[in-house]
């Protein structure tokens, strides 16, 4: 909200109100539709953060003082911010008490994020009007929070306008909100005590709420027929004409229609109480029509381009116990799954970043249970009598290194020293930095992972090995091509970036095969007889994202501030130890 009211701005868009035809109808705000990853986890947070109540038997809505939030299942293009709605507003009696409790919970596995001021407080005293504060739901949703004891919970809506007073005179004119001044300093709408806001957008034309974190916001009306008649009548564009919408609860209607500065609007007749989706399992391994894979100009599969691997983040390496029995998840478990590796990370640098900032969207979660498909029950085979003995040592040795100071690098892992993830652990998704991109040359693949910027540089043609006494972090690749899918070999491991504790002697032979368009699987095989009894497999897929992924720079190099404040840290201490 901006609190700089100009007062010739105020008069001005207090006479445009009172100069507006006979209005469509009188409308009352019905709900805010927010996109989020797991609506069951979005309810939970608006509950016990902001006061919500679950709505009974729907794990997808919750009620904030009469007006619902619903929460749907897809990926979001960004936050509120830039979009026709800017935030909503909630009120309470004593703000300062709020944020502060808001401030002691922090961001870390709870999502909620307090937007400071330039100044760094998160508590602003408006003089005339209240206090304010803002935050942000794990989902990417601005939220302002009053000190307004006149109207408790959900306050207000505040629209982001090329014109506010002409925007304002839109929904007077369309929805029949009451023009009002809330404390004789800002103008708004009342549709029924909830306020409507409108401030100055800061540069061009709003950014459309469509497959935002608020995706559109909804109002009720008594008859959406003869409501929708009214507002042909006055030009209003329908997105959707009023239908009963398949697999609805009630019989009410439903209505979209395209409001100022790219807003979306649902309208809705009384009684309307959603839809209810259906989340049917599908076996994974249904058979997808095949795929002509595309070729280079030299006569071999096609594998160049951009891939990310979001979706595949959050599905564990072996079978979870208690999902032995499940096929596949439900979008909505997926997306759950997700989210909550996410949320306990540094909170969404990766949302920050990319969803947030550059508008970034992700693609759907992958509804795999488990990475290993092969042995059949999902989990890693029993490990030899010398595995065991092996991942008992190293247990022991880090757990040595744990409880002292580090007494130099080596005490640190590859990964932390940025030297290196591993084989086949660079290629696994995680929170952030999932870009993989591949580029082929006749005999060669090149392939660079995002994370810690490391490539491979893999011939396709047969060549001598360099042999065993010449052992390197990534191992020697040999690659080939096995109808349309890269085969690659590679063995001489040094052991010392090892993937579930495997040993040197470890065989990786991965297997990247173009399935659809957009999708390239990717298949690894352990087999290291010194670890394990058998060879097992893993498989996850990449998704290609030419338009608007970019591999952002990872700098991040062996010496860097972070290891030598950690060493500088620990000289410290032992200096001023007893």
């Amino acid at each position: 909200m901006t609190w700089q009211p100009n007062r010739l701005f105020l008069l001005l868009m207090g006479f445009v109100l009172a100069v507006l035809p006979t209005t469509a109808g009188a409308a009352d705000y019905h709900h805010v539709h927010i996109t989020a990853s797991s609506p069951s986890e979005a309810v939970n947070w608006y509950t016990e953060y902001l006061d919500c109540q679950p709505v009974a038997d729907r794990s997808d809505a919750a009620v904030c003082d009469g007006i619902e939030l619903l929460f749907v299942v897809q990926p979001t293009m960004g936050s509120t911010q830039g979009t026709g709605v800017n935030h909503i507003g909630f009120s309470y009696a004593d703000l300062g008490a709020k944020m502060a409790e808001l401030e002691a919970i922090g961001v870390r596995g709870s999502g909620v994020r307090l937007q400071r001021f330039p100044d760094g407080s998160t508590l602003r005293d408006v003089p005339g009007l209240f206090k304010i504060g803002f935050i942000f739901d794990p989902w990417g949703t601005r939220i302002e929070l009053v000190e307004d004891p006149e109207y408790l919970g959900f306050h207000h809506i505040h629209l982001s306008a090329e014109d506010p007073p002409s925007t304002l005179a839109w929904y007077r004119d369309a929805l029949g909100g009451q023009p009002a001044s809330l404390r004789g300093q800002l103008d708004g709408l009342l549709f029924n005590d909830v306020w409507l806001f409108a401030s100055q957008h800061q540069e061009g034309t709003p950014a459309t709420t469509e497959g935002r974190a608020i995706d559109h916001i909804g109002f009720s009306v008594a008859d959406l027929d003869s409501e929708a008649e009214a507002m042909n009548d006055l030009n209003v564009r329908f997105a959707q004409q009023p239908i009963v919408p398949e697999n609805a609860r009630t019989s009410a209607k439903r209505a979209f229609i395209h409001g100022p500065d790219n807003v979306r609007i649902a309208v809705v007749e009384a009684g309307f109480a959603g839809v209810a989706t259906e989340r049917d399992r599908v076996n994974v391994a249904a058979a997808a029509e095949p795929y002509d894979t595309p070729q280079t100009p030299w006569g071999e599969p096609d594998l160049q381009g951009l891939w990310t691997g979001n979706s595949s983040h959050g599905i564990p390496l072996e079978r979870p116990r208690e999902l032995t029995d499940v096929d596949i998840l439900t979008p909505e478990e997926a997306e759950a799954r997700r989210e909550r590796g996410t949320l306990g990370s540094i909170w969404g640098y990766e949302r920050e970043w990319r969803d947030t900032t550059l508008g970034y969207v992700k693609t759907a979660p992958s509804t795999q249970v488990a990475m290993i498909t092969d042995p059949p029950n999902g989990r890693m085979p029993p490990r030899t009598a010398r595995g065991e003995e092996l991942a008992a040592q190293a247990r022991t040795e880090q757990a040595e290194i744990r409880s002292r100071p580090a007494g130099g690098p080596e005490d640190l892992s590859p990964y932390v020293r940025c030297i290196t993830r591993g084989l086949p652990r660079m290629m696994m998704p995680g929170v952030y930095n999932n870009g993989l991109q591949i580029v082929q040359g006749p005999g060669f693949v090149a392939i660079q992972k995002e994370m810690v910027h490391e490539t491979r540089i893999i011939p396709t043609t047969p060549r001598e090995p360099v042999g065993s006494d010449l052992t390197t972090w990534l191992g020697d690749p040999q690659g080939r091509w096995d109808g349309n899918t890269l085969v690659i070999e590679t063995k001489t491991f040094n052991g010392r970036a090892p993937f579930q504790d495997s040993s040197d002697h470890l065989t990786l032979v991965e297997r990247y095969t173009r399935v659809g368009e957009t999708r390239l699987k990717y298949e690894f095989t352990i087999n290291d007889p010194t670890i394990w009894t058998q060879p097992w497999t893993g498989s996850f897929h990449f998704d290609l994202d030419n338009e608007q992924y970019d591999l952002v720079e990872y700098a991040c190099h062996e010496g860097n501030y972070g290891m030598t404040n950690i060493l500088s840290g620990a000289r410290a201490q032992d200096a001023n130890s007893p």
